[in-house]
């Protein structure tokens, strides 16, 4: 049924007003940084954990693999207790959580207790992503959540910058324990700040707007009176867009092969990225040679490309595919495996490398946006938690799974090409499970 004209004009001539939604996630987009920064700062310091410990290089993908099982373990549990508690308070304590495991992480005096701080860490990060997702569900019409999702994502890209530096820097001067010491602090200011600014909806909000309220929840309805939906001819057919019935209920949401299948290939995805995030930068030191402080340096041109990508992958998704979710998926899968063989190939020259690892990050976060807002398309307000919970859940194992086998095909050939092959291998895997997958029409 469609709003009156009046509602449609009120509608559509607020949408080029700044909100107070960009503040909010102004926000996530600062707490998910800090959040990313003390999950990754493990990868800088790993050469020298490997070394006071005398590790092998199973133990060392092991210190970073058991993050991801913790992680991937409180997925569902926190999408069901954000359905009943909502995000304003499980924000604050998650953050504050995870920051006190952060400190404590400058505190070990073995391996095992290193891993087991690692589980720990992962157990609290693991209720903040499904938390930043439904804010942004929550916050956002209907085509804005890409946008969105995508400067969301971007912020997973800012630490990797900066946080092979300043953790390297941090190292070498003052010793690999003060990294956790000084990356456990912002956690605590941000907590607060998130307690006092943001409410779970932007109805319980006292600082947005009637037009702005407005214009959130009734976006969708304007684009379907006005006529916005567009034909894309053959990557239609191709992305297999049609109507799909809402996921109402949770038996829905699990019984959902569109929700699993993406799980899936975020699953293998996610087995990519932390693969480089673990192992890129002992590439650079054991293969190519490179002192800490250039490996440092290097090793965060895969997230300069990410950062790029996401941004521009969520605001491509949006605006070029008008909500499609599937073809930056698609372009992400293909053409990060292309990227492995190039990664593979290229000549040991300082600049070609980085250059290819930051085409590789690029191509990697150009379609990261859009597994998070695929399951937007087909859930309701309130089962989102849960579906997002299950993708983040199952996609967030192959972290776990994945530095490990890293680990082990090192230890047994020494050789890194074998795996970057083993990660384009995973890549085209994804991109085949992609296209069994329909493209809701969002409306």
């Amino acid at each position: 049924m469609g709003l009156p004209e009046s509602k449609i004009r009120s509608g559509l001539g607020i949408k080029e007003k700044i909100g107070y939604r960009w503040v909010v996630l102004s926000l996530i987009f600062i707490v998910y940084i800090i959040c990313y920064a003390d999950r990754t700062n493990i990868g800088a310091v790993l050469p020298f954990i490997k070394k006071d410990f005398d590790l092998s290089n199973f133990q060392a993908g092991a210190i970073s693999s058991f993050f991801f099982l913790g992680y991937a373990i409180s997925q569902i549990p926190a999408g069901f207790l954000l359905e009943k508690k909502g995000t304003r308070v499980i924000v604050p304590i998650a953050v504050i959580a995870f920051s006190l495991v952060t400190f404590f992480l400058g505190t070990v005096s073995s391996a095992a207790l290193l891993i087991l701080l690692r589980l720990l860490l992962g157990l609290s990060e693991g209720f903040v992503p499904v938390s930043m997702a439904t804010t942004i569900n929550n916050w956002f019409p209907a085509k804005e959540k890409a946008t969105a999702t995508g400067v969301y994502i971007a912020s997973t890209q800012i630490a990797p910058i900066f946080v092979p530096i300043v953790a390297t820097a941090i190292a070498v001067s003052f010793g690999w324990r003060y990294v956790f010491y000084w990356f456990a602090i912002p956690g605590f200011i941000i907590a607060i700040i998130w307690y006092l600014l943001v409410r779970t909806k932007p109805e319980e909000s006292p600082r947005v707007s009637k037009a702005e309220l407005e214009y959130i929840l009734q976006e969708e309805a304007v684009s379907e009176s006005v006529g916005e939906k567009r034909s894309l001819g053959w990557i239609d057919k191709a992305i297999r867009y049609q109507k799909v019935e809402r996921l109402s209920n949770f038996k829905s949401v699990f019984t959902s092969w569109n929700i699993w299948g993406n799980t899936l290939t975020y699953f293998l995805m996610n087995s990519v990225l932390y693969g480089m995030l673990t192992w890129v930068p002992m590439y650079l030191v054991n293969a190519k040679g490179y002192s800490f402080m250039k490996m440092g340096f290097v090793a965060s041109t895969p997230a300069i490309g990410g950062l790029i990508g996401a941004l521009l992958g969520g605001v491509i998704s949006d605006k070029v595919f008008l909500k499609r979710r599937k073809p930056t998926m698609l372009i992400t899968a293909i053409a990060t495996a292309i990227m492995m063989l190039v990664v593979v190939n290229i000549p040991d020259n300082g600049t070609l490398v980085s250059l290819s690892l930051g085409l590789a990050g690029f191509f990697l976060n150009i379609g990261w946006p859009a597994f998070t807002a695929y399951p937007m398309g087909l859930t309701s307000k309130e089962t989102f938690p849960v579906a997002i919970a299950i993708v983040n859940s199952g996609g967030n194992l192959g972290g776990f799974f994945s530095p490990m086998i890293v680990g082990a095909i090192l230890d047994a050939t020494g050789n890194y090409n074998l795996a970057f092959g083993f990660f384009g291998a995973l890549l085209v895997l994804g991109f085949l499970i992609i296209t069994t997958l329909k493209e809701p029409v969002q409306d």
